[in-house]
């Protein structure tokens, strides 16, 4: 899962990016509103982590610049404890959730998870598909109730499809959800990772909707 940082403090920025890259995640970070928006605009996150202060340009301002454009992706905003208007101002403005600083980390991590998950449908920690069970609070994956070992990427890949499961999900979709921008991208390596991936599924879980994507298909 690919998430998009915007906060101007260099500190505070710099712990997110971490404890989001130590709970799996692919981050990417803007340090004004400018340059977020742009992020925002062109490039697809599964979720939005973003400052109301930022120079150059608000984050309320980015926020109703990404909703007129027609970005729909989860965007929780980080308000001051004190400015109660923020909170009203962001969530008319198409925000999904906030949090006030100072804040606890799992918090924030825990509302980005429900975030994706509602996003994809899902309204449990836990995403099934016949036996095998994300909990997207650990990031562990089980088959009929043993763990799986997974390397990271077969996680991304596994972790997006489950988030998606029934839907046609595309090489470029799987590039750009489970890739850093600067990370050198070969479409190659999807089928890499998804042919790992089917030697530790059951058979058949993972389909190829020919010359479309993958598609993760679930038993009754």
């Amino acid at each position: 899962m690919r998430v998009l940082l915007v906060e101007d403090d260099p500190i505070l920025a710099g712990q997110l990016a971490e404890e989001f890259s130590l709970a799996g995640y692919v981050v990417e970070s803007a340090h004004n509103g400018v340059d977020g928006h742009h992020l925002g605009a062109v490039e697809a996150f599964d979720a939005v982590v973003l400052d109301l202060g930022l120079p150059q340009m608000d984050g309320i301002s980015v926020l109703k610049k990404w909703r007129a454009a027609g970005r729909s992706m989860p965007v929780l905003i980080l308000t001051a404890r004190d400015a109660w208007h923020e909170k009203v101002d962001g969530i008319d403005a198409g925000a999904d959730d906030y949090l006030a600083k100072p804040f606890h980390m799992e918090e924030l991590l825990a509302r980005v998870r429900a975030l994706i998950r509602r996003a994809a449908g899902h309204a449990s920690a836990e995403i099934s598909c016949g036996p095998v069970v994300l909990d997207t609070r650990s990031g562990r994956v089980s088959l009929d109730g043993r763990s799986l070992t997974l390397t990271s990427h077969e996680l991304r890949v596994l972790s997006y499809l489950m988030h998606h499961k029934g839907e046609v999900v595309s090489r470029t979709d799987l590039i750009d959800h489970i890739y850093a921008q600067e990370f050198d991208r070969d479409s190659n390596t999807i089928e890499v990772f998804i042919g790992r991936l089917r030697k530790k599924l059951p058979p058949e879980l993972i389909k190829t909707a020919r010359g479309l994507g993958y598609r993760l298909v679930c038993p009754e």
